[in-house]
């Protein structure tokens, strides 16, 4: 069990995570950026530590300032919440780089869940139930209309980036 965590989000989230803490018996570290000082979130902290301006790019999103508020604040894991930084693999990487734990999944398996096709192809090798759709990018109106027509109709098409290239995914 951890001693001390930080909570890297703001609001109803963080104040969730910090209560959920309390009960286990872990101190909680509160980020906020200038523009919610005063937050009923910041009140329930053990600690608290602006992390930056307004702009969330320039706080809540911002890596390394999250990074060294963890290191100021001596914790031994970050619960990112959600949203902000709690789908991003950088984020849970320098986590990992700096003996921190990442309250969520490993970066690998954020990166390969971020990708809709890469998604599709692991868990397709562990037999999972998926419906039916291409296991590769779509890149031509031809091959969407034989896969449309392999499918069945209606379809679904989704927008995917990485993974063995960039197209359309049905």
């Amino acid at each position: 069990m951890f001693r001390r965590i930080l909570v890297a989000n703001r609001g109803e989230i963080a104040l969730r995570v910090i209560r959920a803490a309390h009960e286990l018996g872990i101190e909680a570290v509160a980020v906020f950026s200038q523009a919610d000082r005063g937050g009923t979130w910041l009140q329930a902290a053990d600690e608290a530590i602006c992390i930056g301006p307004a702009e969330s790019a320039q706080s809540y999103l911002d890596i390394a300032r999250i990074m060294a508020a963890a290191e100021v604040a001596d914790v031994e894991a970050i619960h990112p919440g959600y949203g902000f930084l709690a789908e991003n693999s950088d984020f849970a990487g320098a986590c990992e780089d700096a003996g921190i734990t990442f309250i969520g999944p490993a970066p690998k398996s954020i990166a390969l869940m971020g990708s809709k096709i890469e998604s599709r192809r692991a868990v397709s090798r562990y037999g999972v139930s998926m419906i039916p759709g291409t296991m590769d990018p779509v890149t031509s109106d031809g091959e969407a209309l034989q896969a449309a027509g392999e499918i069945g109709f209606p379809v679904m098409i989704k927008a995917s980036a990485g993974g063995g290239g960039k197209g359309l995914r049905f």
